[in-house]
């Protein structure tokens, strides 16, 4: 790997990969419920029969989708729910399975540059994931080494930043389903699809 595997075309998928296919949920590790009584719909990591309930009544376990998936890439979901790369994500495994480790450490490792490696562990340390401390030197001084979080803490962290994610883009997909709504009840010039792109042109930052 390169310093060039920053580039956003390291994630894209072949087209194989990218075919949708119908997932069975009832084989799944996650559960999804939707209340009989509105349209509230919950992802849960866990089977909660009996425990999930909305407006006082039991939700429905979700056992099948009329829409077809595309199976997500763990690459690209690293990416598009955190911004964290493909450099960013190396850096980070290599902390967790060898750490405490010196950016110097690492780039004796991996095939990055010390700089890059230094920007990465500054980003995964603000992003939470990995913390610094300082070692002395037995020369003296000291030297910054980086070692992971809790992994419990991690899972947990990671699932909540991700379901924020989720949730946005929820919220996005429920106006999307509202613009056709909106179109049908105004006398727009324009055709739906420009309509469509206009009101999402400033979310998601987009240009």
């Amino acid at each position: 790997m390169t310093e060039n595997d920053t580039s956003t075309t390291e994630f894209d998928t072949t087209a194989e990969d990218r075919t949708r296919r119908e997932i069975d949920l009832g084989e799944r590790e996650y559960s999804i419920y939707k209340c009989q009584n509105c349209a509230n719909v919950v992802l849960s990591m866990q089977d909660c029969d009996g425990g999930m309930t909305c407006h006082g009544d039991e939700m429905q376990r979700v056992t099948e989708s009329n829409l077809e998936i595309r199976p997500p890439d763990i690459r690209q979901v690293l990416l598009d729910a955190f911004g964290l790369p493909k450099p960013g994500l190396d850096i980070c495994l290599c902390v967790i399975g060898e750490g405490p480790l010196s950016s110097k450490e690492l780039a004796d490792q991996l095939d990055y540059e010390e700089g890059t490696i230094r920007k990465y562990l500054n980003e995964l340390v603000e992003f939470g994931l990995l913390e610094k401390s300082q070692l002395n030197r037995e020369s003296g001084g000291f030297v910054n080494v980086y070692h992971s979080i809790d992994l419990d803490e991690m899972r947990t962290e990671t699932l909540i930043g991700f379901y924020v994610w989720a949730g946005e883009a929820a919220s996005l997909i429920e106006e999307a389903n509202l613009t056709k709504e909106d179109y049908l009840d105004a006398d727009y010039d324009n055709g739906l699809d420009q309509i469509f792109w206009e009101r999402f042109r400033s979310r998601g930052g987009s240009e």
